[in-house]
């Protein structure tokens, strides 16, 4: 990585988590783990999210992300993408799945059947270059700190590689840092 933060657009980027309902493992198949993909790609594309790193864990994910309305951006993201797990979900049989999702709805969300998200995004704005390295940082190291590999870029469900030059699933717009 370089030494030197350059912001990509006028607004600060921001440091999200999704996390599924009760931290169950969804995302643990190829299948789930594409709906996420082909989303933010969707979004990046179609909407002007700046997606400047990430990881895709069994139950959450981690962005750093900025983009106008990202508020609205998210709330479709998590919208489209329980939409399809929920489909796969079905299409698979995997009713397990679908009666966790089901009994663990906010009673007070009467538009659905199910929940896959947990509420929110917890964002937080990201204010200097140590904060932005400290959240990258956080980010890649994911996947070693749980034992799953043994370096960031050995994680294929991460931004560490598109830095590193590595092939990548996602396609990023990478800060200089």
């Amino acid at each position: 990585m370089r030494t030197r933060y350059k912001a990509v657009e006028d607004g600060q980027p921001i440091f999200i988590t999704s996390t599924i309902v009760e931290w169950i493992p969804v995302f643990i198949r190829k299948p789930y783990i594409d709906i996420l993909i082909n989303a933010l790609t969707f979004c990046r594309q179609n909407k002007k999210l700046k997606i400047f790193s990430y990881v895709i864990m069994d139950n959450h994910i981690h962005l750093l992300i900025s983009g106008d309305n990202l508020s609205n951006i998210i709330r479709d993201f998590k919208r489209h993408t329980a939409r399809e797990i929920i489909k796969l979900a079905e299409f698979e049989k995997k009713f397990w799945l679908l009666q966790q999702f089901k009994f663990y709805r906010q009673k007070y969300k009467t538009d659905s059947d199910y929940q896959v998200w947990q509420e929110g995004f917890h964002p937080k704005q990201i204010f200097s270059e140590d904060m932005l390295r400290q959240k990258i940082e956080y980010i890649h190291h994911n996947p070693v700190r749980i034992g799953w590999v043994d370096k960031p870029e050995d994680w294929v469900y991460s931004s560490a590689r598109n830095y590193l030059g590595l092939e990548a699933i996602l396609e990023i717009d990478a800060l200089e840092i």
